[in-house]
């Protein structure tokens, strides 16, 4: 049988019950989601499902990435809510490229891990499955996994099996409609040109989805846990003396009451050049270079080939001798001594965030 794989949460729990059921049935798994919305989020999918299936011991198969195909079967649906529509099609597409791989392995039927989902309909899928059951002749079988408490167990396995539990479906119309409905920034679509991994992102959770993989091949006892924190995304900057912009580079947590201000350089203290308004202070590159142990040539090349945000955020503890500062600290090649006009727009939102905690 093939089981088309949306995702780990899903997958595992599914699985496990079909192998429960039916324990001479040879499975293999299909992860094809082109749905998935940024790629990073679907090599995080991707790497938890490959553990995930590597566990329960069966074979996976990857699909295709065809992003782009997909985005064009769903046009003109993008303002569909969830359970939709869009979804529907988004089934149909999935289904159709699942029933070839099926036939091409040789499988007489298939199976999705969606139908466990309680963000999904089953009545849609099992039209799309009846649907191309009928013009392929791949039998769709939709298993009712969620009845008889069977959503509470899937969590609680995801949390034995220390899954990785994702907030939203996985498409980008999906998950721009459900942060504007919680009033959230959509912090995951930010790729910042510093090349920096920000707190709670996508690509933060790769790293760390990645190391716990290494962990286990290692045999290190680990646990994932949730933290609260403050988070914080820069959205605009620049620095401005007359009509002339200077390569600048705001340090993580620089914010102003507003998003311009204007002022001149008043004193310096210790290295440090504070504008005469907003709490905002300018170090140099060299500065910056002397206690980060850094070696940038201009700021330019800082802006785009940051540090970590660790090495920023004891850079700012040690300048201003306060961790919770989020005066604006902003690093360039050298002081402007003419008035400036600075624009620095921010956010500064409650957030959380998972870490790895190991023992020996």
């Amino acid at each position: 049988m093939l089981v088309h794989i949306c995702c780990s949460v899903d997958s595992h729990f599914f699985i496990e019950k079909l192998q429960q059921e039916y324990p001479d049935e040879k499975l293999i798994g299909f992860f094809y989601d082109p749905n998935i919305h940024p790629y990073s989020e679907y090599q995080l999918r991707l790497l938890d499902v490959e553990r995930s299936c590597q566990k329960l011991g069966i074979e996976l198969i990857k699909g295709e990435y065809d992003f782009e195909n997909w985005m064009d079967a769903v046009r003109g649906l993008e303002k569909e809510p969830e359970k939709g529509s869009r979804c529907e099609v988004c089934f149909d597409r999935r289904f159709e490229i699942s029933a070839h791989k099926a036939i091409e392995l040789g499988e007489s039927t298939m199976t999705t891990t969606l139908l466990v989902s309680p963000k999904k309909s089953q009545e849609q899928l099992i039209r799309s499955g009846e649907v191309f059951e009928e013009t392929h002749g791949v039998k769709f079988i939709p298993f009712d996994y969620r009845k008889n408490n069977g959503t509470a167990d899937q969590g609680r396995v995801s949390r034995e099996q220390q899954l990785y539990r994702q907030d939203y479906c996985g498409c980008l119309y999906g998950l721009s409609m459900q942060r504007d409905q919680q009033h959230r920034l959509m912090d995951e679509m930010f790729s910042p040109i510093s090349k920096q991994i920000l707190p709670a992102s996508i690509e933060e959770r790769l790293e760390l989805y990645s190391h716990r993989n290494e962990l286990e091949e290692s045999g290190t006892p680990y646990r994932i846990l949730k933290e609260r924190f403050l988070n914080y995304r820069l959205m605009r900057a620049s620095v401005k003396m007359g009509s002339e912009i200077i390569p600048s580079y705001p340090l993580f947590y620089s914010t102003i009451n507003r998003t311009t201000t204007e002022g001149k350089i008043d004193f310096e203290i210790n290295g440090q050049f504070f504008l005469n308004r907003e709490e905002v202070r300018f170090i140099t590159l060299d500065t910056f270079n002397a206690l980060t142990s850094s070696a940038y040539k201009n700021t330019q090349e800082l802006m785009f080939n940051a540090p970590s945000i660790e090495t920023e955020m004891a850079l700012r503890t040690q300048l201003s001798g306060n961790p919770f500062n989020t005066s604006a600290i902003i690093v360039v090649d050298t002081i402007p001594i003419e008035k400036i006009s600075l624009l620095l727009e921010t956010k500064t939102y409650e957030d959380t965030r998972e870490n790895l905690f190991v023992w020996n």
